[in-house]
C-alpha cells in the first residue's frame, strides 16, 4: 500500500476511533450500579477476550514471538498499558460524578499536550505558531482554574495519559489489534483478580442486576476494543500532527452533550477558558494546514524540476570493441 493510500486509510481510521470516544459518555450510565473500578476491570477484562477472538480469526500470531525477542517494545507497551488504564479510569470516574464538560477539555487541550511531549521527548522543534498556541492553551488552563477555584486536574490527566499513550503507540509499531492484544494481556491478570474479589465479597453487579445487566457490562470490551483497534492503526499510518488534529471531534461532541444532554453549568468564565482554548487550536490548524500546503508545492516543485532536467541528460555513450 502506498503512502498516500496508508494514510488516507488511517485518516477514516482516526475519526472512526474519535467519533466513538466523543459518543461514549452515553454509554457508561447504561452500567449504573456499576461503580467506576468495577466498570474498569470489565473494560480491561472483556477486551482481551473480544480481541483474542479477532486474532483466532485473522489467524495473525507470528508477531508474538518477534515481540517477545525485544523488550524495549515490551517495556513501551506496559508503558502504554500502564496510561490507557489510568485514563479509562479518570474518565468513567468523571462522566459518573457529572463532569463530563472538564473532560472534554482534557481532550481539547490533548493536542498541545501532544505538541510539548513532541518537544520534550523527541526534541522536536516547534515554530512560532505552535509556541504561540502552547502558550495560549496554557493561559486558558489558568483562566478555568480560576472558574473552578482548582486545577483542572481531570483535564490535566486525561491529557497527559492520552498524550503518552499515543506516544508509546507511535514508538511501538505494531497494528492496532496486535498492539491492543499485548496491551490487554498486560491488564488483565489484575482486572480478573479485583474483579474475582469483588464476587467473593458480595460487592460485584455482574450477576446481582439480571442478565441485561451483565450484558451491558460484557458490552464493555466491544466499546473498549473497537476505538482503540481503529486508533492504534492511524497511529502507525499518519504523523502526529494529524493525530492531534483529528483529536477535535471527541471533545466537540463531549461538550455538546456535557452541555445539551447532561446540563452541566458551563458559567462565562468557563466559555472564556473553553475560547481561549478554541483559540489555540484555530492557530495550531491554520499553522498545520499552512504547512502541509508549503510541503505539497515545495515536494511538486521538485518533481517538476526533475522531470524538466531528465530530458537534457545527456546519454552515456560506450566506446565500440
Amino acid at each position: 500500500m502506498g503512502t498516500e493510500d496508508e494514510q488516507r486509510s488511517g485518516l477514516l481510521y482516526g475519526v472512526g476511533a474519535y467519533g466513538i470516544w466523543g459518543l461514549v459518555p452515553l454509554y457508561w450510565p447504561l452500567l449504573d450500579p456499576a461503580g467506576a473500578l468495577e466498570v474498569l476491570a470489565h473494560r480491561m477484562a472483556w477486551s482481551l477476550g473480544v480481541v483474542a477472538v479477532a486474532l483466532v480469526c485473522a489467524r495473525r500470531w507470528a508477531w508474538l514471538g518477534e515481540l517477545a525477542r525485544q523488550p524495549r517494545r515490551v517495556g513501551l507497551l506496559v508503558l502504554a498499558a500502564t496510561v490507557i488504564t489510568v485514563n479509562w479510569g479518570v474518565y468513567i470516574w468523571a462522566v459518573d460524578s457529572g463532569h463530563v464538560v472538564e473532560a472534554s477539555l482534557g481532550y481539547f487541550i490533548n493536542p498541545l499536550v501532544t505538541i510539548l511531549l513532541g518537544v520534550v521527548l523527541l526534541k522536536e522543534r516547534l515554530r512560532p505558531a505552535q509556541w504561540a498556541a502552547v502558550g495560549t492553551g496554557l493561559a486558558a488552563v489558568v483562566v478555568i482554574s480560576v472558574g473552578y477555584g482548582r486545577l483542572p486536574w481531570i483535564s490535566l490527566v486525561l491529557a497527559f495519559s492520552f498524550g503518552t499513550y499515543g506516544l508509546a503507540k507511535k514508538k511501538i509499531g505494531l497494528g492496532g489489534l496486535e498492539s491492543l492484544a499485548a496491551e490487554t494481556a498486560v491488564l488483565f491478570p489484575p482486572a480478573l483478580a479485583f474483579l474475582l474479589w469483588l464476587g467473593a465479597t458480595g460487592r460485584s453487579t455482574f450477576t446481582a442486576h439480571g442478565a441485561g445487566h451483565a450484558a451491558w457490562l460484557a458490552s464493555a470490551g466491544l466499546v473498549t476494543a473497537v476505538p482503540l483497534v481503529l486508533f492504534g492503526a492511524s497511529a502507525i499510518r499518519v504523523p502526529l500532527t494529524t493525530l492531534g488534529l483529528l483529536q477535535y471531534l471527541t471533545p466537540v461532541l463531549q461538550l455538546a452533550l456535557g452541555v445539551a444532554y447532561f446540563h452541566e453549568p458551563m458559567p462565562p468564565e468557563r466559555w472564556a477558558g473553553f475560547a481561549l482554548v478554541w483559540l489555540a487550536l484555530a492557530v495550531l490548524t491554520w499553522d498545520a494546514l499552512r504547512t502541509a500546503r508549503r510541503t505539497r508545492l515545495r515536494a511538486a516543485a521538485l518533481r517538476a524540476a526533475a522531470r524538466d532536467a531528465a530530458p537534457c541528460a545527456a546519454p552515456v555513450r560506450h566506446p565500440g570493441p
